[in-house]
């Protein structure tokens, strides 16, 4: 929700997005004495809202409604989460406008699956979902749809090594994508949260992650809570991470798109194999599954909110050991052999 500002007056205001008007942003304006209660209007402002919306969606276009819902959500959602919608509808009133003015009550199960079964030629089985949950979003109780969906596809991982990770930390050494890089592979953080991180977050060698650095949909870049309140935590950084950002004197002055434009230059100026900065993360995870940490803590640290991620991570770990393993039971065999034979 919209958080309320103190204004000069003394009283709270938290103002709420409704809309386009002659091309310029509108918004609805509560204040009341004390912040919470102005943040309780808005609230009930956007519930009162939303409750309308079901009440007369039915008869309206799709593309009316699905402007009403972003404009309703985009007082409660994140600015990146606000965006990917942003995107979608674009996408469905550039290549499927007879769909978006359909009325919602006339919408059949066959025009959905018409549209998922397109979009799963060009788009991924996860992009394709996404379409298909905010569609569904808009139609609501109207219709039970039971679409068909592309079949999940395992996420391609790459996670480097620990002689990777040593030639990356002295490759960025001194530079802007040493300290994303100490906190991405040392303490799990995600690229956003580094962005969002303040040396004041910084207590021994305890970081507080509780902000993130996101793109909001006037592409400009915005601080913002986690997602998540797993996302909102306290991580035990290794001593030699705090002390090194102690001497920097800040976290870094890049935005996360910057960071992976920087990260993919410095992998391939060094010759390490491509992975994304992302994979830093996951890295730091099974590291510390191959250690024994237990998967509670280390889904804590990482702000997980499920193992289903730290399950493919360790798949993945496996299956590049695969040839490794492989090869010893292979020189076993070949060496019982070798020696059975020549006992002959």
């Amino acid at each position: 929700m919209a958080t309320a500002k103190k204004l000069p007056s003394g009283k709270y205001r938290c103002l709420i997005y409704i809309g386009m008007e002659n091309g310029k942003r509108k918004y609805k304006s509560f204040t009341a004495d004390t912040k919470k209660e102005a943040e309780l209007k808005a609230t009930q402002y956007v519930m009162d809202k939303e409750k309308n919306r079901k009440n007369t969606q039915n008869e309206n276009l799709f593309c009316d409604e699905l402007e009403n819902y972003i404009a309703v959500k985009e007082a409660v959602l994140s600015p990146s989460t606000i965006r990917g919608y942003r995107n979608i509808q674009k996408m469905l009133k550039e290549k499927y406008s007879i769909f978006c003015n359909i009325k919602i009550s006339d919408i059949t199960q066959d025009d959905v699956q018409n549209i998922i079964s397109n979009l799963s030629k060009t788009k991924s089985p996860k992009t394709v979902r996404n379409y298909h949950g905010l569609i569904s979003s808009i139609i609501g109780s109207n219709l039970t749809l039971n679409t068909t969906m592309p079949q999940r596809v395992q996420p391609d991982l790459c996670i480097p090594s620990d002689s990777e990770i040593q030639v990356l930390v002295n490759a960025v050494t001194n530079t802007e994508l040493e300290i994303p890089v100490l906190l991405g592979a040392f303490c799990m953080m995600r690229r956003g949260e580094i962005c969002g991180l303040s040396m004041n977050d910084i207590k021994g060698n305890t970081i507080h992650v509780h902000h993130s650095l996101v793109l909001g949909t006037d592409k400009e870049w915005h601080l913002k809570a986690p997602k998540t309140e797993t996302s909102d935590r306290y991580i035990e950084s290794p001593e030699f991470v705090t002390n090194r950002i102690r001497e920097v004197g800040h976290i870094t002055n890049l935005n996360p798109h910057s960071i992976t434009i920087m990260f993919q230059r410095v992998l391939s100026r060094n010759n390490i194999n491509h992975f994304r900065f992302h994979d830093l993360r996951h890295y730091s995870a099974s590291i510390r599954h191959a250690l024994g940490i237990s998967d509670a803590y280390i889904m804590e640290d990482g702000g997980w909110r499920s193992d289903k991620v730290l399950k493919s991570v360790y798949r993945h770990a496996m299956n590049d050991r695969k040839k490794e393993m492989s090869s010893k039971v292979n020189s076993h065999f070949k060496e019982l052999c070798n020696t059975n034979c020549n006992t002959k």
